[in-house]
């Protein structure tokens, strides 16, 4: 008792639950040897009166000492200091010669040419960044979804939670994203054709694998998302690049392509493309759903911000309208709250999705169950409805003010469209390049991309960049876009 209460603190202000804190603090006890093997604890009511703390707190506390195997109850004398503590010590298989550093390659042959990244992910240094364009975690509804996992991981729910869940993803939350999708864009699907991936990424990885094979060709747009390409490549298929206008994919540039090749897959991505903005219109959605029909290939969807709309009414996907099962529909959540939330979904007919959640199984085996189970609840809710609503008059209101700011700090410098809706404007510096922009800014505290990653051909790269404004307040877009003059003029 007396080394108890001398070396163990209860702070009943720490985020920390009490009988956690007087848990951890006895074994820490226990396992800097003050307590031996076969001591006797002090009793519930004891330690209770001592720390001022409920008795039921105390029995927890125990609870989990036991569950740790730091104690063993005696029947009818209390809980003793396990005789057996569980700390394991490791014991070498052979006598070994230690050089003091971990080896920096391998013993065995490993192609280092199979993935190549040209910039790691490193966290950006300047003090204000223009991204490509992001949504503002501090607009996140972060309390909410807290408050739903939390109310998940109580101990009523641990049995069913914490366990091995579907593959396929919370029947819950496929549930309530199918109503959400039927509802927001006039789609007509069941839980049953809906996948729950980490993030759109993972669904187009899926995807590409259960379709794709060696010398199959895909269609995809220049410039375009890469990400999707290289995983398209990575799964042995020969990709066809089609220019990009202001009306989106150029259909009659992929009708050429199928007259010549059997197209296996076509990726679009329909609203605010990724990454000049612009919308697929009406008639050429049209268009591709009869070219899929008629050269019976697989159009992949990625629909990553359908949700964020400014200036008129979003035309519906083509999933909403595809009759025939030649669209593959992705979106996610790390749009809709934050890039670090990786909820993302994959929809399609019943045979399609089965193989895809098989391939999934063996991969990642399945996603975080209370993660599902919170965002099912918000959806539900209708938090998800409230934070959209919300979302979109604050980013309708950035996008108007960065467009505003580049007129007045950087007119006749740059040329731009106003976008319908999104996370950035896509910016032409004319014959300035990018790349040296890039660097005068970086010199500035400004972070700003050197737009690489839009292209995959390099001949066909212009000085393009997309600038986030959903992300940044006035204030901070006001810096932002004062930096990026400077830098402008000083190329």
């Amino acid at each position: 008792m007396i080394v108890i209460q001398n070396m163990v603190r209860i702070d009943k202000r720490l985020a920390e639950p009490v009988y956690l804190q007087l848990s951890n603090g006895i074994a820490n006890v226990i396992q800097q040897g003050h307590l031996k093997p076969g001591t006797a604890l002090p009793s519930s009511r004891k330690l209770a009166e001592f720390f001022d703390i409920h008795r039921k707190t105390v029995i927890a506390a125990f609870d989990e000492l036991q569950a740790m195997g730091w104690v063993e109850a005696q029947p009818r004398k209390g809980l003793f200091v396990a005789s057996t503590l569980p700390v394991a010590k490791a014991r070498a298989v052979a006598p070994v010669k230690i050089s003091g550093a971990y080896p920096e390659t391998t013993a065995y042959a490993v192609d280092t040419h199979q993935y190549v990244f040209d910039r790691p992910f490193s966290p950006r240094r300047e003090r204000i960044v223009i991204n490509d364009g992001f949504p503002d975690t501090r607009l996140a509804p972060v309390d909410l979804l807290v408050r739903e996992y939390r109310r998940f991981s109580n101990y009523r729910f641990t049995s069913k939670f914490l366990s091995y869940g579907p593959a396929q993803g919370s029947e819950n939350l496929r549930s309530e994203l199918a109503r959400f999708l039927n509802t927001t864009r006039g789609m007509n699907i069941t839980p049953a054709n809906v996948l729950i991936t980490k993030g759109s990424q993972l669904a187009i990885y899926l995807v590409s694998q259960v379709l794709l094979k060696k010398g199959d060709e895909v269609i995809v747009a220049e410039p375009g998302y890469t990400g999707g390409t290289e995983l398209f490549k990575y799964a042995g298929a020969g990709v066809n690049f089609v220019p990009v206008d202001a009306d989106g994919m150029d259909t009659g540039a992929v009708e050429k392509i199928c007259k010549k090749k059997k197209i296996r897959l076509l990726f679009v991505i329909p609203h605010h493309h990724q990454p000049t903005t612009v919308t697929l219109c009406a008639e050429r959605r049209v268009q591709l759903l009869e070219l899929a029909r008629k050269y019976e290939f697989a159009i992949l969807e990625d629909d990553y911000d359908f949700d964020f709309h400014y200036a008129s009414s979003p035309i519906l996907p083509l999933a909403s309208v595809d009759f025939c099962g030649n669209v593959i529909y992705v979106g996610s959540f790390a749009k809709t709250i934050a890039p670090a939330i990786r909820i993302g979904f994959l929809v399609a007919p019943v045979n399609l999705v089965e193989q895809a959640t098989w391939l999934r199984k063996m991969v990642d085996r399945q996603g975080e169950q209370l993660m599902e189970e919170a965002m099912a609840n918000l959806l539900r809710n209708g938090d998800i409805d409230r934070h959209l609503k919300k979302a979109n008059k604050v980013y309708h209101e950035r996008r108007d003010h960065l467009c505003s700011l580049l007129r007045s700090e950087l007119g006749g410098l740059v040329e731009f469209e106003v976008p319908a809706g999104g996370f950035a404007v896509w910016a032409r510096f004319g014959d300035r390049q990018l790349a040296s922009i890039s660097a005068a800014a970086a010199r500035l505290g400004l972070g700003l991309t050197t737009g690489h990653d839009y292209w995959h051909l390099p001949a066909n790269r212009i000085n393009a960049a997309r600038l986030g404004f959903a992300s940044l307040n006035e204030k901070e877009m006001e810096e932002a876009m004062g930096l990026l003059r400077k830098a402008v003029h000083a190329v």
